[in-house]
């Protein structure tokens, strides 16, 4: 139908010099010429199937599966424009701006801690539509007295906690606003020019380190907020390779050098006060804060798409996505200077973004191929690339998958004064559902990358399989109670229909035919254990590679 188009608008340009037609096509169509002007004959993969594409967009949008009642009327519907509705219907949903915060959470801190304040100032941040240079100036430039913003300064006054006797990790912060709001992981130029990028100079990391040495955690209020000592004087500095004395003020990599503002004179009438005030009148935070995330500062907006586009799409434009230079070109610099342009043209709007990319049919391919055809690039995006699931996917997956979200107690039982916490048995516990932080602590101890370790691909792990066949949490999901999916599993009494039921529920999809037959030979290999041959089915599924990534 689009190719069509396309057809019937050049023939209206002959005819009138004035059509309509001559409008720029809209963002999600240009995704897909650009990609397919770079196809270079190599096969691509079918569109997905309805049910395919609903647990993805659910999965990327809301953070966790749909019901089966959701798949069955999506798949009962005829329209046209349902996948358009849908992803409407679920980036206007309460549960996006929740998904999100997770998402964002999981890329700014990478498993450093918890905060209520970061997640409210982040949720909030999201349910606003607040523009995405806004939400990383109120972030590298937080503001202690502005209660409905300060929960920013998590980001920073995290990575300048002291961890024994070791120094504040001032290089530490200076490398991650590189990496997350830039693409530039300048770690190795700290002592000299990067020895494999050539792009990356030693005066790009010293610029914003001679801002953030600067920087500290204010103990003078209660909640998380960050100090600034005031500038006075260049960072001086020499490579280990060079003796040449250098020096810099505060500059954005790539930018330009800020003079640095003399300080006020003293009213020496005017008493001195009990403590210095925690910002100093020329705030070098504030300018590199807007110099960092200025309109004309293309890489600023450059990494936020590749990041965007990763998160949908599974592998960045740009890619690894810290790694933006000369020599690592994207793989669509076309389509990448357009989806820059828009989103700038758009005021940084993370959720329109989204939405283009999820209208393409680049993100609504098929993961599979023929078995005859091999397998184009990753970075070739003519095949959909399975990405990972974060704990917080999987679990809110699995309350769905056994029909229990609304079920779990959202704190946890309080246990009698002088009541010492016991470890029951599983065949035991799973007689009681567990909180909604219980249930969380768990997931994440198990599933969630260490601290500082970026997740950004598949990855199974010891602990993750340990944790699938041991945890008593798992084991008190998995367990039949009055309303919840195995219960009403267990009245069906037509093996096939249970089988449907199973995978719809789990797997968001019908079974094939091969599925079909085995899981109802396992079920009725042994007809006296209805309800654990049930549960052990749905576990099967639960730890199949298909439920844990999103594909």
């Amino acid at each position: 139908m689009r190719y069509l188009t396309g057809v019937f608008c050049g023939t209206a340009l002959l005819l009138n010099a004035h059509s309509d037609c001559r409008a720029e096509a809209p963002l999600h169509e240009r995704i897909d010429q650009f990609i397919a002007a770079g196809a270079d004959n190599r096969p691509v993969a079918e569109m997905t199937d309805d049910t395919e594409f609903l647990r993805r967009v659910w999965l990327d949008f809301a953070g966790r599966i749909p019901t089966p009642e959701t798949v069955k009327a999506f798949a009962a519907d005829a329209s046209p424009t349902k996948r358009d509705r849908v992803i409407d219907e679920l980036l206007a949903a309460d549960a996006w701006p929740e998904r999100m915060t997770d998402q964002f959470h999981i890329m700014l801190m990478e498993r450093r801690g918890e905060d209520d304040g970061w997640n409210a100032w982040l949720k909030q941040s999201f349910k606003d539509g607040k523009p995405w240079d806004q939400l990383v100036r109120e972030l590298l430039d937080p503001d202690g007295d502005a209660e409905t913003t300060r929960g920013a300064a998590f980001f920073m006054t995290k990575r300048l906690e002291k961890y024994g006797q070791n120094p504040t990790d001032y290089p530490g912060l200076v490398r991650d606003v590189g990496r997350l709001f830039l693409g530039m992981d300048l770690q190795c130029a700290e002592c000299h020019d990067h020895l494999f990028i050539e792009d990356y100079k030693q005066v790009d990391f010293k610029g914003l380190f001679t801002v953030y040495q600067n920087a500290y955690i204010r103990r003078d209020v209660k909640f998380p907020a960050i100090g600034e000592k005031a500038m006075t004087a260049k960072l001086e500095f020499v490579s280990v390779f060079d003796p040449t004395q250098a020096s810099t003020g505060p500059r954005v990599p790539g930018g330009r050098e800020f003079e640095i503002a003399e300080p006020k004179p003293v009213d020496p009438k005017q008493p001195k006060p009990k403590t210095p005030p925690p910002r100093p009148d020329w705030s070098a935070l504030k300018v590199i804060a807007d110099e960092l995330t200025s309109r004309e500062n293309r890489q600023f907006a450059r990494n936020a798409v590749n990041r965007v586009w990763f998160s949908l799409m599974g592998h960045g434009i740009v890619h690894p996505l810290d790694v933006h230079h000369s020599a690592n070109p994207p793989s669509h610099p076309e389509l990448l200077d357009a989806l820059t342009d828009k989103f700038v043209a758009h005021d940084f709007d993370v959720k329109w973004l989204q939405r283009e990319i999820a209208l393409s049919d680049a993100y609504q391919r098929s993961t599979r191929l023929p078995d005859t055809a091999a397998s184009p690039p990753k970075e070739s995006f003519l095949v959909g690339i399975e990405r990972r699931l974060s704990a917080e996917q999987i679990m809110s997956s699995i309350l769905v998958a056994t029909g229990q979200t609304e079920m779990i107690p959202a704190e946890a039982a309080k246990k009698p004064d002088g009541e010492a916490d016991t470890v029951e048995l599983p065949d035991i516990a799973s007689t009681e559902l567990p909180s909604l932080p219980e249930i969380r602590t768990a997931f994440l101890a198990a599933l969630a990358n260490d601290a500082r370790e970026p997740e950004e691909s598949v990855a199974s792990t010891v602990k993750g399989a340990l944790f699938w066949r041991n945890s008593d949490i798992v084991q008190r999901l998995v367990h039949r109670r009055p309303g919840n999916v195995l219960d009403r599993l267990a009245a069906t009494d037509d093996v096939g229909v249970l089988v449907d039921e199973l995978f719809l529920t789990v797997l968001s999809r019908h079974p094939t035919h091969d599925e079909q037959a085995t899981v109802a030979a396992f079920l009725a290999s042994r007809p006296d254990e209805k309800d654990v041959v049930t549960r052990d089915a749905m576990w099967a599924l639960l730890t199949s590679v298909e439920f844990y990534v999103n594909h």
